[in-house]
Parts: C-alpha cells; structure tokens; sequence
C-alpha cells in the first residue's frame, strides 16, 4: 500500500450485523478525541495540508505540475516507487508539487533498503541519508497551498500524541498486574490470559546493567538485525535518536545472546516447576536472565538443537512497535521490559471469534493483514477495538514482563526510547495447541532449520517420547480433543463421530518417524 493511503473499510467483515457493541463514555474515542490530536500535530515542514482544505482553496499547486496533476494522489506516489534516486531528484526540481512528491521519505527508505551504501552515516532522513546530504545544504521549499492526504497523513502520524490511545483504559479491558505467580497459580488459573508481573525481572542481573547507552558503549560496532537490514548497533542508536518515521525500524535480533557473549539461565526444572532459579546455582550462578520461574519449563527445549528460533532482544525509539500478530507456532511468550515502557492491544482468537476490527484474516490463518501502520490503526479503529469484548490494553513499564498467551492477536507500540528481551515458551498445559499446529498447519511452522522444518511435529514427538512419555500422551490427547471439537459441519458430514470416513475405508491416526530430521514474527 501506498504510504498514507486512505481506504475504504467499509468491508464485508466490517459491516456484518453481529451483535451491537454498546459504547461506554470511556471506550470511545470522540470526534473530539480526534480533532484534540490534530489540534496537537504541528505544521507539516513543507507546509503540506490534508487533502480536504483545498475544497475551500483558491489555488492547488498540484494543477501547476503538467500532465502528472491529472493522476490521483495514489497513482502519482505508486509511479514514483518505479523511480530511481537520480530520477527523482531530477523530477523533484520542475516544480513544487513533484518537489514535495518526490521527497517523501518512504520513497527513499525503500531505495535505501533495496540498495544499501557499503558505507553511510544517518543523517536524520532516509532520503539524506541515501544521497549523504549534510544538514546545512538540505532544502526546504514552502509548498503551501499543497493539499494531499499522501504526503500529509505519514506526517500526522509521525507526530500526533499517543496519551489519548494509551491511557484511560476501561477497567474491563485492563490486563491484570500481579507482582507474581507461582508455577501452580499459573498453570490453573492463568495460562490462557494475558498478565503482567511487577516483581521477576528486577532481579535479573541485567536489569539496570543493560540500557540503549551501556550496549552502545559495549558493542558499537556489533551488527544487529533491524527488520530489513543489519546495521552496527552505533548506526542504529543514531536512527533511534534522530527520525521522523511514521513506522520506525525495529531492532529484533534473535542472535543477541551469541554476540554479547551472555549466559542465558534455564527455565524450572520439569521435576520443580514451581522453584525459583537460585542465582546461586550452577545452572543461574553466570546467568544475565532466566525465563520468570512461574512458567514452568519450556517443553520447546527437549528439542535441543532442533529447537526454532525462540528468544529476541528488542529495541526501538518511541513510536516502534509491531502491528498485529500471534505469535509462531502457537507458542506463548513473554516480554520484559528493560527500559522504556510499552502498550499492548490484545484480543483472544479461536475459530468463533472474528479478528480485531481493521485486521483482515484468511479462510486458513495464514495471513494476518494489516493495512495501516501502528498510529493510523489508532486513528481509525482504536475507538472500535477498545468497545470490542474480549479487548485487553496495558502499559507494561520499567522491570515489568509481560505474557502473551498462546494464539493471542497483539498489537505492541513502544511509548518511549526501549529495551527488551521477550522468549517463546511452550507450557505445559497449552502442548496441545503446539503439536496441532505443528501437525495440521506445516506450511505455516516457522523457526525451525529447513530440514527440520517438514518434520517438526514428528521430531518434537520423538523428543518428547524420550524425555517423558506420560507428558506426550497428555499433550497428544488434548490435541485430539481439541482437533474433533474444532472438526467444521462438512467433516462431520463427511466423516463419522470418530473422525474415520462413513464407507469405512479410513484408517486410524499414526505416527509417522522417518529417518530423515525434517522459518518468525516481531512482538
């Protein structure tokens, strides 16, 4: 989609007459709510204005740019991603409409991407950045009487306040705060909610010991993974500081523990699972974290080697984030807050549930679409989806960590400058979840090495069978409950009550172990 774009979402699964959302005073977002945030955005540096003010306009400097003011706003932007840098440029000095076209900055953080410099320095903007333009001899022409929702709406969400969407949190949406669990709590009562813990991660050794400026001091030249490019952690700290993104790059890097030379601890042991990690202990005695012991241990490490990718370091500038997900492979996760502090949207998801009001799903799950970035989102569906039930919102702070139940949609906005570490996990009584997936939605496994990958269920059994047999059974008799209560009308039709076909030539389920040992998603 074009950066900006407004479209219709009047859709199909928008406007089904389900049932009426009753709207409490504090769920919705208000007309004046809206016009509060525009009030605060201010004046576009080009002195673009949105498409609507050149109904009242004497003049529209788009008319003034040839054959090119015929072409919608849209159709314009989508001809100039074809163009190359000396192209733009060159396009960009005929006028000052296709000036302030052409100097859109996601044009030039595409082309930067596409075609990274070997060597550059951030100079604040995507575009002079790519063409390493010193700030001195950067323009900046008035295009007053400019009016495009193109070039004005990736600004507006660039710059509007996040506290209008953030803060007076219905008390039936609020996530649950607890200072902690133990293994039992968890396992009974709260392992299909989203909670977070005030009290675990203040006693990690890193805590305090890791911030953005003691990495920066310790590894700058180390390269980390920002969504789309790997840059030297100094480079990405001089982006995280200086940008105008409406969409931030997100430092997400799930090889953060191998090139800081950190020692990770173990989860609880399966035989204790409601033991604190002693510091102390062999296992935690050089450890900089261990996963909160309330957790229980993380089925996922039977597999050993074999195991998916599974834990990340997590850093961004305010306004970063991640649009809605679940995360992989039907896993759950949490996510502890080092520095900063984030907001989390999040909603339950089962086969009767819709999505979240501006999330498309496919028939399968595969896909999860959303066509707006974090802060359009919030302009144009967070009044929804905080009337929506099932909604859960918080604010996750300082020492804080918080769980992501397994197939939970989330949406996550950091709120300022942050650090964090987040893990995916496989407990105990969710098994059954994660060896369905595994097993009915192989195109969908993520994580695992290639040659894992086509066989992870079969793989994740055999490990499983070795280290605790009555563990599997349960796990795979929850599937399988699970599975026939899940089975659409057609397969019922289809099939019968035991699942085997009616004319009787269906075999029971069997494992299959070949000899042979048969890729994940932003928080």
């Amino acid at each position: 989609m074009a950066p900006g774009t407004l479209l219709d979402y009047n859709s199909p699964s928008e406007s089904r007459p389900a049932k009426k959302i009753k709207l409490s005073p504090a769920a919705n977002f208000t007309a004046e709510d809206g016009e509060e945030v525009a009030a605060a955005v201010p004046p576009h540096p080009l002195n673009v204005k949105p498409a609507g003010n050149a109904f009242t306009a004497s003049e529209n400097l788009k008319s003034h740019c040839g054959a090119f003011a015929r072409l919608p706003d849209e159709l314009l932007n989508h001809i100039l991603e074809s163009f190359d840098a000396d192209a733009l440029v060159r396009l960009g000095s005929t006028c000052k409409a296709l000036y302030a076209f052409t100097r859109l900055d996601e044009l030039w953080r595409t082309l930067f991407i596409e075609s990274p410099p070997e060597d550059f320095e951030w100079r604040g903007t995507w575009r002079s950045t790519y063409l390493n333009t010193p700030p001195e001899l950067i323009s900046s022409i008035s295009c007053a009487n400019l009016f495009s929702d193109i070039l004005y709406r990736p600004f507006q969400c660039a710059h509007m306040p996040l506290e209008p969407f953030t803060t007076n949190i219905p008390p039936q949406n609020r996530i649950t705060r607890l200072p902690d669990l133990t293994y039992g709590e968890f396992a009974s009562h709260w392992i299909d909610k989203p909670f977070i813990l005030t009290d675990p991660v203040k006693s990690w050794p890193i805590y305090n010991a890791w911030t953005p400026s003691t990495l920066l001091t310790t590894y700058p030249d180390t390269k980390f993974r920002a969504e789309a490019v790997d840059w030297p952690l100094a480079t990405y700290m001089a982006y995280m500081t200086h940008n105008t993104d409406e969409s931030p790059l997100y430092l997400f890097d799930r090889s953060f523990v191998s090139k800081t030379g950190i020692t990770v601890g173990a989860s609880s042991a399966h035989s204790a699972p409601s033991t604190t990690p002693d510091p102390t202990s062999d296992l935690n005695s050089k450890a900089a974290y261990w996963p909160p012991p309330c957790f229980g241990f993380d089925l996922f490490s039977v597999l050993g080697a074999h195991r998916p990718d599974h834990r990340w370091l997590i850093m961004g500038p305010a306004r970063s984030g991640s649009t809605f997900h679940k995360d992989p492979n039907a896993t759950s996760a949490w996510n502890a807050v080092l520095t900063g502090s984030k907001y989390w949207l999040m909603f339950p998801s089962s086969a009767s549930l819709p999505p979240p009001p501006g999330v498309i799903l496919s028939e399968d799950h595969s896909e999860i679409t959303t066509p707006l970035s974090i802060a359009e989102y919030l302009l144009t569906f967070h009044g929804l989806a905080r009337a929506t039930p099932g909604c859960k919102e918080g604010v996750c702070g300082e020492g804080e960590v918080l769980h992501v139940p397994s197939g939970w949609f989330h949406l996550v906005l950091n709120l300022q400058d942050g650090l964090a570490l987040t893990q995916n996990f496989v407990p105990r009584g969710r098994l059954g979840d994660v060896l369905g997936f595994l097993r009915d939605q192989r195109d969908q496994v993520s994580g695992f090495a290639e040659q894992v990958a086509e066989k992870a269920f079969e793989v994740f059994v055999e490990r499983l069978r070795g280290w605790d047999e009555g563990v599997l059974g349960e796990g795979l008799g929850e599937m399988e409950r699970k599975g026939r209560k899940g089975r659409g009308r057609w397969e019922e039709l289809t099939k019968g009550k035991g699942g085997e076909e009616e004319d009787g030539g269906g075999g029971g389920f069997s494992f299959g172990f070949g000899g042979d040992e048969s890729d994940v998603e932003v928080p």
